[in-house]
């Protein structure tokens, strides 16, 4: 594995003279963030070695690279999830790619639906913990050079980064809310009981990604912040469709790029 990641990592080097300090995952709904990225170059998923494809609608399957907030990003426009078949090593693997393209922070985004009933439909949730209910991707032997056997997960969201976004936040008047993400496998969206559930144990909103990736970037030592765009409200008992979820996502979009770009001038 560590192989294949270095040899992905030396082709994409060879294509993109550029060598990126924050990658970005955008989600379902999310991929418009890229038109504000100043783009150097980009790359289709399909023509990266070893790199799985999306199957997923709404998620574009390219790496971007260029200037955001005055720092040199990659950004995923599109990500991989443990319901389309692939494995949770495969579902890390681009961002152990981006790691040894020379990332030091990791922005990730998701679509979710909201378990915390005092959210509504369009909110920007900073997660500030994960409950990981996905396999995790740090079974099977572990690779030293990548991180520890047993790395700590109290500070999986970056505390300083949190709080960097509230004066953020603030300043440019874009709301918050704050809570726990639980990461399922899918692709059903859940039961009310499954919601009611999530709820008893703690979750703020529930989605079917972003806990493995952030896993294996704090398996390397990489910062992470990530957010939610609350695309349904899960506990109204409504029932929910991707196009619905896609929709509330692109129109979210725009305050998150907001909220990244302006994070990414702090750092």
């Amino acid at each position: 594995m560590l192989d294949r990641i270095k040899s992905t990592a030396c082709f994409i080097r060879n294509k993109v003279a550029f060598e990126p300090e924050v990658g970005i995952i955008l989600g379902t709904g999310l991929g418009g963030l890229a038109d504000g990225i100043d783009t150097v170059a980009s790359l289709d998923y399909r023509e990266i070695p070893d790199f799985p494809v999306s199957t997923v609608e709404g998620h574009r399957g390219r790496l971007i690279f260029g200037m955001l907030g005055g720092k040199k990003v990659v950004a995923m426009q599109g990500r991989f999830h443990y319901y389309e078949g692939y494995t949770p090593q495969q579902v890390v693997f681009p961002v152990r790619v981006m790691k040894m393209l020379g990332i030091r922070y990791l922005f990730v985004s998701n679509a979710s639906g909201g378990v915390n009933e005092t959210f509504r439909t369009g909110d920007l949730m900073v997660i500030t913990d994960h409950i990981n209910l996905i396999p995790n991707p740090l079974i099977g032997p572990n690779i030293a050079e990548l991180g520890p056997r047993f790395p700590d997960m109290n500070d999986a969201y970056n505390h300083e980064l949190i709080e960097k976004a509230k004066r953020v936040a603030a300043r440019e008047e874009i709301p918050l809310r704050f809570g726990c993400y639980v990461g399922g496998t899918g692709p059903t969206y859940e039961t009310q009981k499954e919601y009611g559930y999530f709820k008893a144990i703690g979750g703020d909103a529930v989605g079917m990604s972003t806990t493995p990736e952030v896993i294996a970037a704090r398996h390397m030592g990489v910062t992470v912040f990530g957010v939610s765009v609350i695309t349904n409200m899960g506990l109204t008992g409504l029932k929910s469709t991707h196009e619905e979820v896609q929709e509330e996502g692109i129109k979210a979009g725009k305050r998150m790029t907001r909220l990244f770009t302006e994070l990414l001038k702090e750092l």
